[in-house]
């Protein structure tokens, strides 16, 4: 398969052989804590209105899988509530005799 080769508007060798003097470094400005704080967050090249939204990323965060369970264990836990897939969780951490972590409620 062959690609296609984008033409570009510039020559790349004089661009590549063009060599930073001290004037060109003079023209950027210094990044302060007080120019950060001014700053915008963006994503995505897009600016957000509030910085970065969500919930922070957790230290150790749990990974989904796919399992098969008895119908009667599901209706078990799920019959005690909301919370019901880290009661099971929990309950594999002790049969495994691991450390029961507690998470902190926000």
């Amino acid at each position: 398969m062959t690609e296609k080769k984008r033409a570009t508007g510039s020559d790349l060798k004089k661009v590549d052989a063009y060599v930073l003097s001290k004037v060109d470094y003079d023209e950027i400005p210094e990044l302060t804590d007080a120019w950060f704080r001014k700053a915008k967050w963006h994503k995505g090249g897009k600016p957000l209105p509030y910085g970065p939204r969500g919930r922070p990323k957790s230290k150790n965060p749990k990974k989904p899988v796919s399992l098969r369970l008895d119908a009667d264990v599901i209706r078990h836990f799920r019959r005690s509530g909301r919370g019901w897939q880290s009661r099971i969780n929990l309950a594999l951490r002790k049969s495994a005799k691991l450390p029961v972590e507690k998470r902190k409620k926000a």
